[in-house]
């Protein structure tokens, strides 16, 4: 497990690496183009390939594990069913919340120019920008139903 972590540490660290250094060399780039994207890919792949194992490995971690009791506060057994039941109930937040800052991005920069060409489209554009915003609120609604069900 430490082999993957370390793996992946440097897998991370070469991709800020290379990023920093096309960053701050841009004409560098062109110099090391032949080398350059089959070693991000490289990195890249080797990164993944160590999360996938570290998720293997913290799953079969997790499954092999005594189930827990709380000592205090009264609180119900946490099973491996009951610790999946609350992440599946955070899911639709996170989820929620990624479709929400994608939606919000570009919609935000499009009323910025649209303030700055007419400044009366203002209460129109906030009202989409709440629409988008709205998807994330959604999905916490989601979530705490979902949790009131566990």
């Amino acid at each position: 497990m430490y082999l993957l972590v370390a793996l992946m540490s440097i897998a991370i660290l070469g991709l800020i690496l290379c990023g920093i250094l096309v960053e701050l060399r841009p004409g560098l780039s062109k110099r090391l183009r032949p080398w350059y994207r089959p070693a991000l890919g490289t990195q890249l792949v080797a990164f993944v390939i160590a999360q996938l194992g570290l998720l293997l490995l913290g799953i079969s971690d997790a499954l092999a594990a005594p189930e827990t009791v709380a000592a205090a506060g009264g609180l119900a057994e946490i099973s491996t069913g009951r610790g999946l039941a609350i992440i599946g109930a955070g899911i639709p937040t996170g989820l929620s919340t990624i479709g929400a800052g994608i939606a919000v991005g570009p919609i935000g920069a499009a009323s910025l120019a649209a303030i700055t060409e007419k400044p009366e489209t203002l209460g129109r554009t906030l009202i989409y920008l709440g629409l988008a915003e709205g998807i994330a609120i959604y999905g916490l609604v989601i979530s705490i139903l979902l949790l009131n069900k566990i």
